[in-house]
């Protein structure tokens, strides 16, 4: 016969052990233990780790419709920036006594319409969303439920929702100026499609607008990384231009980067006499030759920023004017934009 399952102590159990009423565990474990004396609190922590119990979270939610959970929706959970930006949400929800519940879509809209049905069905008190697609329809419903949205790093247009990401014209800027600087005149911006992503479109904007502004002469490249042959081309055709004017490479996000330090690496190509800079900062940065200039996003208080815009929203009508919060990036300088003296 199969054993039989263990018992779960319930929370009339840890109120008897604690010597405490129902009520009072209730509000230990919903968030109000403010409500209770510190010595309350105390013997209720300590009956319930005598007894093991493990308050039913999505129980709780059902009956008083706050489920402790906040949902987060990332585009693509293998890159950096996702990963860094879910742990400052994480430490942010932890502080607060919240459970964080992230999904993935793998940049898929399809699988997004699904995880948000998901979502919606677990009760969560609010949204992270880094959009895939353009869920506004599903997003609206979420609104209407009451629930708050808070966009990560992308916006929707027919959302009203706040926003939380990078200021992307100081980050292109702060590049173009170290750029110029450091003496080069000739650049060649790399970005995957512009059209699938916000940020993409606002630094390809500000490069152009950039470029025109500080008299210097600029390329652009804007294709899928899978295909790595158009790359290698279109950086071989840069580097092929006039050797008296020196040239530099900016790199639009992590991912890019990577792309574009192996294409050099394959091409025997000497960071520093072409400059190289990219926006995010990853732990490889440092050790490739001499570095590699970055342009660092506050990941931390990103990811803390969108738990606030959350809990500062708790009942959204959709009529409230949305917030921008946006953050400014750390120019971190190495070898790859330091030119041979």
């Amino acid at each position: 016969m199969p054993s039989p399952l263990p018992h779960r102590a319930t929370i009339l159990e840890v109120a008897r052990e604690a010597g405490a009423s129902k009520t009072s565990v209730s509000r230990y474990f919903g968030g109000e233990r403010e409500r209770l004396s510190s010595a309350l609190q105390m013997r209720i922590a300590e009956a319930a780790d005598r007894l093991g119990y493990l308050p039913n979270q999505m129980a709780r939610g059902l009956k008083g419709g706050r489920s402790r959970l906040i949902g987060m929706l990332v585009a693509d959970i293998r890159n950096p920036f996702s990963v860094a930006v879910m742990h400052g949400v994480e430490q942010a929800c932890r502080e607060r006594g919240l459970s964080l519940l992230v999904c993935n879509t793998d940049n898929d809209p399809a699988q997004e319409r699904e995880h948000l049905a998901l979502l919606a069905a677990y009760r969560i008190q609010g949204l992270v969303i880094n959009a895939a697609g353009s869920p506004d329809r599903e997003l609206q419903m979420l609104v209407e439920q009451g629930i708050p949205l808070v966009l990560l790093d992308r916006e929707l247009g027919d959302v009203n929702a706040d926003m939380v990401g990078l200021d992307n014209v100081q980050a292109i800027d702060l590049a173009l100026e170290h750029l110029q600087a450091q003496g080069y005149r000739r650049l060649l911006y790399v970005s995957e499609p512009p059209a699938q992503a916000s940020p993409r479109q606002a630094r390809l904007e500000r490069f152009r607008q950039g470029l025109t502004e500080r008299g210097l002469v600029g390329e652009t490249h804007c294709q899928s990384l899978t295909d790595s042959v158009a790359l290698e081309q279109a950086i071989t055709t840069f580097l092929a231009g006039p050797a008296t004017t020196p040239s530099a490479l900016l790199c639009a996000n992590g991912n890019v980067t990577l792309a574009v330090t192996r294409t050099l690496q394959a091409l025997g190509t000497r960071l520093g006499e072409t400059g190289l800079i990219g926006i995010d900062e990853l732990d490889w940065c440092a050790l490739v030759d001499s570095g590699i200039t970055t342009l660092a996003q506050p990941t931390e208080a990103i990811g803390r920023a969108a738990v606030e815009c959350l809990l500062a929203k708790p009942s959204p009508d959709g009529t409230s004017p949305a917030l921008r919060r946006q953050h400014a990036p750390t120019l971190i300088a190495r070898g790859s934009t330091l030119r041979s003296s």
